[in-house]
């Protein structure tokens, strides 16, 4: 039987579970999620193996205007997502009635390789609402086959990736085939750290955060971590740290919670507050944390 493997990019606004999806896909919580927007920053690669197939996925940003520099860097990652694709996931909540950038739109509309657009969350609606969404959605994409999911029930998902394989390319595989992601190790660290700041903190602090891992030693039965997390001002380095450290020891015992799952192993997890002022506007910190997609 000949091999296929291909590139299957997810893309879609804020907020509609690409995240979920991709999990879903892959069978292991690679990507972050949070009920708020732009949990997603990078575009992450998921591989799923069969004897026969590599489906390399990709979840990317939610699809937004940009307001700083840091958002037009993630931008770009989803216009990368256009380029590599074999198939492309549009990803819509039920209720949603269009995509956030009209010139995103018209590339889905124009695309010339073959369109899923699948209708999430299905699960918070009834038959009624979901049939006029399919026939809104196949009138506003005539390009795309419509399918129904809810990627937090892991209905429909089995059905769509069935569909995807049938749609690939003939191709050998692009990764070895015992490799789950593209990121690192600290990548995923990283995330961690930034998914419980986006859990326990509101309004603009958990957009003005990043995590650096400067330490990552792994032995046989314990990995031991020592993690930054930026700021952009001193007053959100007091509310990251909260009263008396409580504020960053809930999120040091959440994630290392959450890593000992991910790596299997005893993890001990320190970290720090530091300030790194407007680093969302600065290229070269951009540059740094790996947002510039040049």
């Amino acid at each position: 039987m000949p091999h296929k493997a291909g590139f299957v990019n997810i893309i879609g606004n804020p907020n509609v579970g690409k995240s979920t999806l991709m999990n879903a896909f892959v069978g292991e919580r690679l990507s972050i999620i949070t009920s708020k927007a732009q949990t997603t920053r990078h575009r992450i690669l998921g591989i799923v193996n069969g004897e026969d197939f590599q489906v390399v996925l990709s979840d990317t940003p939610g699809i937004i205007k940009p307001a700083y520099q840091l958002q037009e860097s993630m931008m770009d990652f989803v216009k990368s997502a256009f380029e590599d694709a074999d198939v492309l996931l549009y990803l819509v909540e039920l209720g949603e009635k269009d995509l956030k950038d009209e010139a995103f739109f018209k590339k889905i509309t124009n695309a010339n390789i073959p369109v899923l657009l699948l209708i999430n969350k299905i699960d918070t609606g009834d038959e009624q609402r979901l049939v006029a969404a399919v026939e809104l959605w196949q009138e506003k994409v005539p390009n795309a086959e419509v399918f129904a999911i809810s990627a937090l029930e892991n209905f429909g998902v089995s059905q769509v990736f069935q569909r995807i394989l049938e749609l690939l390319p003939e191709s050998p595989p692009f990764y070895p085939k015992d490799q789950l992601t593209d990121k690192p190790e600290r990548f995923f660290v990283n995330e961690t750290i930034r998914e419980k700041i986006l859990l326990h903190y509101k309004k603009e602090v958990p957009y003005s955060v990043e995590i650096d891992t400067e330490e990552f030693h792994e032995d046989e039965k314990i990995i031991r971590i020592r993690s930054v997390i930026m700021v952009e001002r001193d007053t959100q380095k007091g509310i990251i740290i909260g009263h008396k450290g409580s504020a960053l020891k809930r999120v040091g015992v959440e994630a290392r919670k959450d890593l000992e799952k991910f790596f299997g192993k005893q993890i001990h997890l320190e970290l720090y507050v530091k300030v790194n002022k407007n680093w969302r506007s600065n290229e070269k910190q951009l540059r740094r944390f790996g947002y510039n997609n040049n």
